[in-house]
């Protein structure tokens, strides 16, 4: 517990500083990816370990960003998601983990495909 309001505080001193403005719509739309990054903080120990449940919050967030492939994507290859320790080849799992039915199977996310 004490480990994610670490996390919480991080992310929240990144969104004082500001990651640098988006002038048009992105991936995401008209949010970043490292915004929306914010919306996974309950997927954030999972996002590191295979072993680690997912929680029914991640999967709500997850449902919601997987509604759109290429900003999913985005969001966890993302700097705010690789500099909080998430790794790309176990983030790319929790759609699956989610038993998300409709999630973008086989969708190229950067060097690695979605199961």
């Amino acid at each position: 517990m004490k480990y994610q309001f670490c996390l919480l505080v991080f992310f929240v001193i990144l969104s004082i500083i500001g990651f640098g403005g988006v002038d048009g719509a992105g991936e995401c739309g008209n949010s970043s990816p490292d915004r929306e990054a914010f919306k996974l903080i309950p997927c954030a120990s999972a996002a590191k370990d295979v072993k680690v449940p997912v929680s029914s919050q991640c999967c709500i967030q997850v449902k919601k960003l997987g509604q759109n492939p290429s900003c999913l994507c985005a969001v966890m290859l993302s700097n705010t998601a690789k500099s909080s320790g998430v790794k790309a080849e176990i983030a790319i799992t929790i759609p699956q983990r989610c038993n998300i039915a409709d999630r973008p199977v086989g969708y190229k996310c950067g060097a690695y495909i979605l199961p």
